[in-house]
């Protein structure tokens, strides 16, 4: 009894983790679509937090990804919490902008080091 108690709960569990969490959304936002928007969701909020930014009355990320991408709120919304209930995958999409962001820091670099701005005097991080 207790034996066959396991197994049918074993079946249970393998059943229930083949399937999906969510249905697609209504309107779906193809993956690298949805990487790319998250990629601009990080760079216009690195943007807006720097003391610059905030002085110029910019549209908010959301705002801009929405009229970029020409997608509602709602879609952009129910698409998150679609690729967000599959952890792994949306772990993958993060990484994927995490090495974007790496790659275009490291441009930004090279830039910098090629016009002459990384001899510049600094104190605590910050040009004088």
């Amino acid at each position: 009894m207790k034996s066959s108690l396991v197994f049918i709960l074993g079946i249970f569990v393998l059943v229930s983790c083949k399937n999906k969490v969510l249905d697609e959304p209504a309107h779906p936002i193809e993956k690298e679509t949805m990487v790319n928007i998250l990629y601009d969701l990080a760079v216009l909020e690195a943007a807006r937090s720097q003391a610059y930014a905030s002085q110029v009355n910019y549209p908010t990320a959301i705002a801009f990804v929405k009229e970029k991408y020409k997608i509602d709120s709602l879609t952009l919304a129910e698409n998150t919490k679609y690729y967000a209930s599959d952890m792994k995958e949306f772990k993958k999409m993060y990484d994927e902008v995490k090495e974007r962001l790496a790659k275009d820091r490291e441009a930004m670099g090279e830039s910098l080091n090629s016009s002459g701005y990384s001899n510049m005097p600094t104190e605590e991080g910050v040009v004088k």
